[in-house]
């Protein structure tokens, strides 16, 4: 079992709104910086590390320095973001390894396939393996095509919303079931949401991939060439038993680091395996996940203060309803992590539904009783974590491997106003409305 994080009602003292200040700058910058001149978007990307990394001293450094109990806080989350980059990390490497060849033609309905298949897939090998397993071939497979819509839908629908159905799928769910969420509880609780949301959002995808697939001129004749030229070939099908004994690690104790020692030494075992033309093919690089841990540690450090003062004075919001739950958990998973928003989020539907509970008795009650307060912190957590490229692990990972690849993707502020805000948004919406 994974150690609760500690409350922090325990800490000795109150977590004031002005701790909060380096995470919000943080984010600004991460969103403001990409849209500055060339000067100054190049010097953010030379020392956008140092900046995170300073920004998590400074946290961390006052935690432990000014707030009595802090030093547990921190080392808590210290703990946390070793085993979410581990996580991340590994997968990166043994999915690097993995080249997947066709010659079809992407057309709308064969992308649809692929995504509807990553969808499925995040289930069983979590939105990470999948992402990390599928990005390249999608965007390998649109090649004469590709366009920013493209990746922002695989984020959307593999890195995200496709896998809700288990706890292996995304990061919240598993820290749940960790928490006495039956495995498969979930599972059977949102099959019908599951199958709205992915379906609205392929149907979504196809109609803007037919429009743009007729307009490139690629659509005459391209049945007859995919028939004739359709292959498939993988290769570094070995790193196949690599993402098995990852995915298998996840159920290991989470004491003394096991867990993690088992997916680092899969993701070894992947890097000596592999063949130098296979990640040649791949364009492979440990530049995007480089990227993605330094920028983490910063936002899992300075986060510390926002959901330490969300949990101390969660209670004052009184009793919510499931739809103020999803709404609650929504925004703040959309750009705060979204694990440790779910486990908050969970944890104070707990006490406010459960209080008086036998110890050890809460979380059978809580899913007895208030059964859907648990779905829509759990939908929550897993759908809005697409709202923003941080909500989620895979999204900034995904964005910086298209990147890689020369798609040119969306800033900040524009993946959230061309594409969240009136795609996704009012999906997520009509999801909350009609099933909660």
């Amino acid at each position: 079992m994974l150690p609760s994080p500690p409350l922090a009602s325990g800490l000795v003292g109150t977590i004031t709104p002005a701790l909060i200040a380096p995470f919000g700058l943080l984010l600004l910058l991460i969103a403001a910086m990409p849209l500055t001149p060339h000067r100054l978007k190049r010097l953010w990307e030379l020392y956008c590390p140092h900046v995170a990394v300073g920004l998590a001293v400074i946290v961390a450094a006052w935690f432990v320095l000014r707030i009595p109990g802090g030093t547990t806080l921190v080392m808590h989350s210290v703990r946390e973001y070793v085993s979410f980059i581990v996580l991340i990390g590994s997968l990166f490497v043994v999915a690097g390894g993995i080249h997947i060849q066709t010659r079809a033609e992407a057309t709308p309905r064969a992308n649809v396939t692929l995504l509807l298949i990553g969808a499925v897939l995040a289930n069983f090998i979590g939105t990470t393996g999948a992402s990390m397993v599928l990005i390249r071939p999608f965007i390998r497979m649109n090649r004469d095509r590709i366009a920013a819509y493209h990746v922002v839908f695989f984020i959307f629908i593999v890195s995200n919303c496709g896998g809700s159905l288990t706890p292996i799928g995304d990061p919240p769910l598993f820290l749940g079931y960790l928490r006495g969420v039956p495995f498969f509880w979930l599972a059977a609780q949102v099959p019908l949401v599951w199958v709205t949301i992915i379906g609205a959002l392929l149907a979504t995808f196809y109609l803007i991939d037919r429009r743009d697939f007729k307009r490139s001129g690629l659509g005459q004749g391209a049945d007859k060439r995919i028939r004739k030229n359709d292959t498939l070939r993988v290769d570094g099908a070995i790193n196949l038993l690599f993402l098995s004994v990852i995915i298998g690690a996840v159920f290991l104790p989470a004491g003394y680091f096991v867990r993690e020692g088992v997916m680092l030494a899969a993701a070894a075992g992947s890097w000596l395996c592999t063949p130098k033309r296979v990640h040649a093919q791949n364009q492979f690089s440990l530049g995007p996940v480089r990227e993605v841990a330094f920028l983490f540690v910063g936002i899992f450090i300075t986060m510390m203060p926002a959901l330490a003062y969300l949990e101390q004075h969660g209670k004052e919001f009184g009793a919510m309803t499931p739809r103020q739950y999803y709404i609650a958990t929504g925004a703040l998973s959309a750009v705060l992590d979204n694990a440790p928003t779910y486990v908050n989020f969970l944890k104070l539907a707990e006490v406010n539904s459960t209080a008086g509970a036998p110890a050890g008795e809460s979380m059978k009650r809580l899913l007895e009783n208030d059964a859907p307060l648990v779905v829509a912190v759990s939908l929550a957590s897993v759908f809005f974590g697409a709202m923003t490229y941080i909500g989620n692990g895979p999204n900034f990972m995904v964005k910086s491997i298209a990147e890689s690849m020369g798609v040119r993707m969306p800033g900040f502020f524009g993946y959230i106003v061309k594409f969240s805000l009136p795609v996704l948004l009012p999906l997520l919406a009509l999801v909350g409305w009609w099933f909660l």
